[in-house]
């Protein structure tokens, strides 16, 4: 722990429209369930004595399209809370399946928003895939404990669209749903604690990944603000939006059946409206309430709910329901907790008919205003029920089912009663944020953490007695430099001796304040070896063994900090069990492999592809990074382990923004510290895999190869200049 009076806590919550009033919930895929529990985790979270400080994360938005308030820097949620927005590729609002190649960029900017906080977290909470990716590499650049929740599951959705009839190819297309389980994936082996919402979500859900692992996984099922959700006060005037919903009732005054959702085809409304219109009781006993978000011009939505609403209207004019169904186009989260009254106050119910719900917050919100519910049974809606007892579980697809439930739930005032009972003196006891932010505590404090300290101070002298025994200086840069040239040794820094010497004539003539280093697969003896040979001098910064080993200043200090980072789930007799039995690999030479460095020739024509043997590794329970680079090379890493990894860990560690590294390489296992927010140059001999970088704005593909294309570099940045913010921008936009 920190040495400060309470626990600083970071939640990182990437797409959607996030901010603390008025949440737009429902306006659009991105937008539902999660943002609001975000919202609420971090505001209850900071109501609580033992927490200093909330920082919930997220993307800044700035687009004529959306609010203004999504493109403030800073929204204060309360005393302890706030909202932080932090750049994160275009500007424009972005559906979250596009932003996947735009997470570096968000990973760099959180790390530069704690540089400004001047503390580490004590934990990063990820909420869904994305905030995961990013999660993973900031909890492990930091070495703090990082929290997972998923609220919604690629392999699940997948099954679920291919169950469906959708292809394959529509499904990768249109969700990027390969990158999306990737980095579940990832984020399952990295987590310290996962935090479900239901058991079947644990064991149906999760149980489904090749990281399953339930020994770090928890049940805190979400809360409900208790301060809006409440029953009928006595002084209860009737809502403002009840006039919109007379607008389109012949019997207002009647109960209501009201569904809250998102209009996505997975909410099933569509069974809902058959099973009231084919049942001629239900239309007499009550109204039918549809409260599916916000819409203007139907045709205007995408795909999925234009559907909902074109198959909705559609049952609405089969069955002649005017009259008897309210569907308003607008409404704002305030007036939720009122329609859940309105509901209670006509003897109504609340129904989630969904095919499957992984939670049911809207279930929790109805129960806590007194009304009874009627639920979907695949899902969360069970460990509601089964606490709660207030009201029936339903099959989602069974048209009498449904009409049963709703009837009995209309007609049997003693049993409508009992149900509204015992959800109010339920849903307190086990649904309130004040007692999930405990059982939250209790867990996050059991989390193994290292001292703050350690990860930002300098480390000590040291001598490392088996170097070469070379003419070392005392005196070590990395302290005063402000900005930093990063560079792999083949085929990049080395290979043409004229263009090495100039470049060394040039740092020395005017570098003075940059600090020079490494980005090697080589270990450090042939790194130190090749250096040599070229009498390249003694550098400030060795990044080696593909990222896995990190030494500093002339003394080449070992980062030991380093090595207990990616440490974390390493088993390297394990991976290399795994390996024996794939065909077309065979083990590179001993001095090619490192204590967390496995590395292999691939046979492209007998092996099996890389995605293949990820996923083989991953079977096996090994928490293992591959890089793959020029058809023939495998290094597998500690999943924490790559070059662009270790260079953001050296940047936090020497309080030097990203932005100011200038990182060269020409290979695949490059790729990872050329991505991101960093000055990145591809010299002129590069490998093909790098193509694909070729439309990142950040990087310059040289003309020149080897040292003459990181000259070219320098150039281009101007690198030995100011380096400014504006002229970083201004690189960008060409």
């Amino acid at each position: 722990m920190s040495d400060s009076p309470g626990l600083y806590i970071l939640l990182v919550s990437v797409h959607g429209l996030i901010r603390g009033k008025n949440l737009e919930l429902g306006r659009d895929a991105d937008t539902g369930g999660q943002i609001k529990y975000a919202v609420e985790l971090a505001q209850a979270l900071a109501a609580n004595p033992q927490v200093e400080r909330v920082d919930l994360v997220t993307r800044l938005i700035n687009d004529p399209k959306v609010s203004s308030d999504y493109a403030q820097p800073v929204e204060v949620l309360g005393d302890k809370a706030q909202i932080i927005r932090v750049n994160c590729g275009p500007r424009r609002y972005l559906r979250k399946e596009v932003l996947w190649p735009h997470l570096d960029n968000f990973a760099d900017e959180l790390l530069k928003h704690l540089r400004q906080v001047g503390k580490l977290p004590d934990v990063i909470h990820s909420h869904y895939a994305d905030a995961g990716y990013v999660g993973c590499r900031v909890a492990g650049w930091l070495g703090v404990p990082l929290v997972h929740t998923g609220h919604s599951l690629g392999r699940v959705k997948q099954q679920r669209l291919l169950d469906q009839g959708t292809k394959r190819e529509t499904i990768e297309s249109t969700y990027h749903m390969s990158t999306r389980i990737e980095a579940e994936e990832t984020t399952l082996a990295s987590a310290a604690l996962v935090i479900a919402s239901t058991h079947q979500e644990v064991t149906e859900q999760y149980g489904i990944y090749d990281h399953y692992q339930p020994d770090r996984m928890v049940v805190i099922p979400p809360g409900v603000a208790l301060k809006d959700f409440y029953p009928i006060p006595e002084n209860w005037q009737e809502p403002g939006i009840y006039q919109d919903l007379k607008r389109f009732l012949n019997h207002p005054e009647k109960p209501m059946i009201m569904a809250l959702s998102r209009p996505a085809i997975k909410k099933n409304v569509g069974t809902l409206v058959k099973a009231y219109g084919e049942d001629p009781q239900l239309r007499h006993l009550a109204n039918l309430v549809l409260i599916l978000g916000n819409r203007d011009d139907i045709s205007t939505m995408e795909s999925d709910p234009r559907h909902v609403f074109a198959e909705i209207f559609h049952l609405i004019d089969r069955y002649d329901l005017y009259g008897y169904v309210a569907y308003p186009k607008h409404h704002s989260s305030d007036e939720v907790p009122e329609l859940y009254r309105l509901v209670a106050k006509t003897q109504g119910v609340f129904i989630n008919p969904a095919l499957t719900e992984p939670f049911g917050l809207t279930l929790i919100e109805a129960t806590a205003c007194g009304v009874p519910i009627i639920a979907t049974s695949d899902g969360g809606p069970r460990d509601i029920l089964e606490v709660c007892h207030n009201g029936m579980l339903i099959d989602p697809l069974d048209v009498t089912q449904i009409q049963d439930a709703l009837r009995t739930a209309l007609t049997d005032t003693e049993q409508w009663k009992t149900w509204s009972e015992n959800g109010l003196h339920r849903v307190r006891d086990n649904f309130s944020w004040s007692s999930h932010v405990e059982r939250y505590l209790e867990q996050v404090q059991q989390l193994s953490q290292r001292p703050v300290q350690s990860q930002l101070s300098p480390l000590p002298k040291a001598l490392a007695s088996d170097l070469p025994d070379w003419n070392i200086p005392d005196q070590n840069r990395l302290p005063i430099a402000d900005r930093f040239l990063v560079c792999e040794i083949d085929n990049t820094l080395l290979g043409d001796q004229e263009a090495l010497h100039k470049l060394i004539e040039r740092v020395h003539q005017e570098g003075q304040s940059t600090g020079v280093g490494i980005a090697t697969g080589r270990n450090l003896q042939s790194s130190l070896d090749m250096l040599e040979e070229w009498d390249f001098p003694r550098l400030d910064l060795l990044i080696v063994s593909a990222g896995t080993e990190i030494y500093y200043g002339p003394q080449v200090v070992p980062d030991s900090n380093w090595q207990r980072h990616i440490s974390y789930h390493w088993n390297a007799e394990a991976v290399r069990q795994a390996m024996e039995t794939l065909p077309g690999v065979s083990l590179q030479p001993p001095e090619a492999q490192g204590q967390f460095k496995v590395s292999y020739f691939i046979d492209e024509v007998k092996c099996l592809s890389f995605k293949e043997i990820m996923r083989h590794l991953r079977r096996h329970k090994l928490h293992v990074k591959g890089v793959y680079s020029h058809n023939m090379y495998l290094d597998l890493l500690p999943i924490r382990a790559s070059k662009g990894d270790a260079i953001r860990y050296c940047a936090l560690k020497w309080g030097l923004p990203i932005q100011r590294f200038l990182v060269a390489g020409a290979s695949g296992n490059d790729e990872s510290m050329l991505s991101g927010n960093t000055l990145g140059v591809v010299v002129g001999n590069y490998s093909r895999e790098l193509e694909k970088l070729r439309e990142y704005p950040q990087i310059y593909f040289a003309q020149g190869n080897y040292a003459w294309g990181i000259l070219e570099a320098l150039d281009r940045y101007d690198f030995f200049g100011s380096l400014s913010t504006a002229q970083l921008h201004s690189l960008a936009d060409h």
